[in-house]
């Protein structure tokens, strides 16, 4: 009898952990999603110098692709949502992926600035849908006793999109030209297009989304605390950011090669900011957000003062990574509690937010490497992350305090 257990044993197991495998896969059909969809959003910061050559413009102006892709977002977000609102959430995801999937076949032919900017407002739009939903769907797919669990490889996709994504696409850029990464973007989207397809079950919104709950949520005083912190952070955090790739290459003269694992390593230790977010954030959330918000200040400061050794240049990548993954990991975890009920919503407003900051900030860093300096994209983004700073511990970390209390 023990060897028939056993086989069965075996047999029930094998059957448990294809069950759970299939339980998951429409969360790791998101993370998919989650990675391709950031990969877009940040490739233009590794292909910059690139295009800005193509077109024979400078890299501010060519930066601008950058501001108008976010501000789209940051338009488009709440009013593309209220008109989708009526889509069950299965054929909304599908027809996001697949305008993201046309948008960038369009990139990966553009034969002009203004074409290839047009093709990048498309997939504006399918970005400004897809995080609007993202969180909340992964939350909502996932089996219950696992939903911090769903929301961390949402943003570990992200992070994933920093460490192989955005170098990846960088080095396809030197190797066979920037169109291609476009391409080969639109062909992984399309093989997640699939994977969604096969795998992702029919979701029915019981969190419609009406113009008449935003007014509610901007009576909230947390999460306007919230939405203010993170437009004035996100700013800063993207004058720096925006134009990491000609600065490590063009002030820290480093090779094309050593740029490209620069940027790997700042979305490596995203990785290590999730596996942080999900074991310890429960414990004592105030530290995580101290940290976060004093730590992308510290090191926008120190960006071009740490160029005085190699080593102090990375141990500033390590940090400044590890400090915005997990300021995005705490708040869209806080706005998922403090509107529990209106949560496509509020996640819609704060990704319309977050654009407005990531557009401002390419656009600050554009203005300040034309007017001032390319050395001192640092020292502006670090100034307004400053101002965020004495926002958070002043105001709203009693505001979150004070939530969490009750």
């Amino acid at each position: 009898m023990r060897p028939v257990d056993k086989y069965s044993d075996m047999n029930s197991s094998l059957v448990h952990q294809l069950v759970l495998f299939r339980k998951w896969l429409p969360v790791f059909g998101l993370t998919t999603a989650a990675f391709v969809f950031n990969t877009s959003e940040f490739v233009p910061i590794g292909l910059l110098s690139d295009i800005a050559r193509d077109f024979h413009m400078t890299e501010a102006n060519a930066g601008l692709l950058i501001t108008v892709y976010a501000w789209v977002v940051a338009m488009a977000s709440l009013p593309l949502m209220l008109l989708v609102s009526r889509v069950e959430y299965r054929k909304l995801l599908l027809g996001v992926v697949g305008l993201f999937v046309v948008s960038h076949l369009v990139s990966s032919v553009a034969s002009s600035y203004s074409m290839l900017m047009a093709s990048r407002i498309g997939v504006a739009c399918s970005h400004a849908v897809f995080w609007s939903i993202a969180s909340p769907l992964a939350v909502c797919v996932a089996p219950k006793e696992q939903r911090s669990t769903a929301l961390g490889l949402i943003v570990a996709g992200t992070s994933v999109a920093m460490i192989v994504g955005l170098p990846l696409g960088r080095i396809i850029g030197l190797h066979a030209g920037w169109r291609m990464t476009f391409f080969y973007i639109a062909v992984v989207a399309a093989a997640v297009w699939i994977l969604l397809a096969w795998s992702f079950p029919k979701v029915k919104s019981d969190n419609t989304i009406s113009l008449h709950k935003v007014p509610a949520l901007l009576n909230k005083p947390v999460l306007m605390g919230i939405y203010l912190l993170t437009l004035v952070l996100i700013t800063a955090h993207y004058t720096g950011y925006s134009y990491i790739e000609p600065f490590l290459g063009q002030v820290a003269h480093l090779s094309d090669g050593w740029v490209t694992g620069v940027l790997t390593l700042f979305g490596l230790v995203g990785i290590a900011g999730s596996v942080l977010f999900s074991r310890y954030y429960d414990r004592n959330p105030s530290v995580f957000i101290r940290c976060s918000v004093t730590g992308i200040a510290v090191a926008l400061l120190l960006l071009y003062p740490a160029l005085f050794t190699f080593g102090t240049m990375i141990a500033l990548c390590v940090g400044w990574g590890l400090a915005i993954t997990i300021f995005n990991l705490v708040f869209q975890s806080e706005i998922i509690q403090q509107a529990p009920h209106s949560t496509a919503v509020a996640m819609s407003v704060y990704s319309g937010i977050y654009n407005v900051g990531i557009g401002g900030g390419a656009l600050a860093g554009g203005i300040v490497c034309s007017d001032i300096s390319l050395d001192a994209i640092g020292y502006v983004g670090g100034a307004i992350a400053v101002a965020a700073v004495i926002y958070c511990f002043w105001k709203l970390l009693p505001l979150l305090n004070g939530t969490e209390a009750k």
